[in-house]
């Protein structure tokens, strides 16, 4: 039961970051914002470790970095996608990918037993990702091959930073999440700087390079985008503000994943709850934002709750 509460706590707090990183994009370039938060949360890690303590082998430390290297492919193909259109397919695909594939690698590689109820919830969950995920009101359109693919790229990146996450040692602490921050923020910020060097040697300035560009994608170091909820004039300060304040929250929702498979979770059952995310970002948007939601994202709400309820007691 544990695990289950702590992955579906998490989803919704990676709804929330994907909330306030879409807003901080409204006025900063959304790789920026990427690199801002991944500072951030390395950050709070690193105040947190010696807290956590733990002994981390090399291994441990490798699983780490590399769940930094899924998480920034994850990123960078998910706001190509969603640029790419139509959002209202790609986004829920991305969401479905990214749970499948953890689920297939935990009942096959890793021989994952899963009961009569635990395969009822799960199924209940997918539906529940596909109907909170869509964007009403978005004209349902077919895919390019370019836009699909890119889309099940990103959910397998997503889903490979879970099962990467999944090898890491339970007496590692918190130093593997630290080297994930700082891989995702090496990878994004030196994408930042080529793009400010770019901007200052074509005569624009270096601000140019860090201020939103065409179409305002959300964006979040999870690798997780809602670009429907972010809305209204800000200062850059603000902006700024945000981005850190998704780095802290994304950092938080990726501990309570962690601590959800360390406390005996299964990844099929961790990864199936923690894609319900859309629904914190969601949420969130109808709390502080005063947007409605749409009755097909009422039902997968309440869908995304019964899962849940059925894969805590399986």
């Amino acid at each position: 039961m544990l695990p289950a509460a702590l992955a579906l706590v998490g989803a919704l707090v990676y709804g929330s970051a994907d909330f306030l990183g879409g807003l901080a994009a409204r006025r900063i370039r959304a790789i920026v914002v990427t690199a801002v938060a991944a500072g951030a949360g390395m950050v709070l890690l690193l105040v947190l470790a010696p807290l956590v303590g733990g002994t981390p082998t090399v291994g441990d430390l490798a699983w780490g970095a590399l769940s930094g290297v899924t998480g920034a492919i994850a990123v960078g193909l998910l706001y190509g996608c969603l640029a790419i259109g139509p959002m209202s397919v790609l986004s829920p695909i991305t969401a479905v990918v990214s749970a499948i594939a953890p689920m297939v690698w935990g009942v096959v590689a890793s021989g994952e037993r899963l009961g009569p109820l635990a395969i009822v919830g799960l199924a209940l969950a997918v539906v529940a990702i596909i109907l909170v995920a869509l964007l009403p009101g978005e004209a349902v359109t077919r895919p390019s091959a370019r836009g699909l693919a890119m889309a099940i790229g990103s959910g397998l990146s997503i889903g490979a930073f879970l099962i990467v996450l999944d090898q890491i040692g339970d007496g590692a602490g918190l130093l593997p999440l630290v080297l994930n921050r700082v891989v995702n923020g090496v990878i994004t910020g030196g994408i930042a700087l080529v793009l400010v060097l770019a901007a200052v040697r074509a005569g624009k300035g270096a601000a140019s390079a860090l201020r939103a560009q065409g179409e305002r994608l959300g964006a979040a170091p999870s690798g997780h985008v809602d670009t429907e909820h972010s809305s209204g004039a800000m200062t850059m300060r603000r902006a700024w503000v945000l981005a850190i304040a998704c780095g802290i929250v994304d950092t938080t929702a990726n501990l309570l994943l962690l601590f959800a498979l360390r406390a005996g979770g299964d990844l099929a059952v961790v990864s199936a709850l923690t894609a319900l995310y859309p629904a914190g970002t969601v949420l969130l948007a109808a709390a502080v934002l005063r947007e409605r939601i749409a009755m097909v994202q009422w039902v997968g709400l309440a869908l995304a709750l019964t899962a849940g309820a059925l894969l805590a007691v399986a």
